[in-house]
C-alpha cells in the first residue's frame, strides 16, 4: 500500500484539484481529507521543556517517616 500526502488550500467553489499523483490511471484508491488548525490551539504540548531545573535538599531522605521498617 503507497501513501502520498499532499498538503493544499480549498478553492473558492469548495473544490480540491490534485495534479501529479503516483497512482496509475485506473488504480483504485482511498481519499481521507484532515483539517489543519489555524494556528496554535490553546497550551503548548510540553509546557516545562527547557525550563531549568532546581533542587531544593537533593541528598535528604523523601518519605523518611512513611516506612513502616522504621517505626
Amino acid at each position: 500500500m503507497l501513501t502520498h500526502r499532499i498538503e493544499t488550500v480549498v478553492s473558492e467553489n469548495r473544490s480540491l484539484i490534485l495534479r501529479g499523483l503516483p497512482f496509475r490511471p485506473g488504480e483504485r484508491v482511498e481519499v481521507v481529507i484532515l483539517s489543519r488548525p489555524r494556528g496554535k490551539v490553546g497550551k503548548t504540548r510540553y509546557p516545562l521543556r527547557g525550563k531549568p531545573i532546581r533542587y531544593i535538599r537533593p541528598f535528604d531522605s523523601v518519605a523518611e517517616d512513611e516506612w513502616q521498617v522504621l517505626r
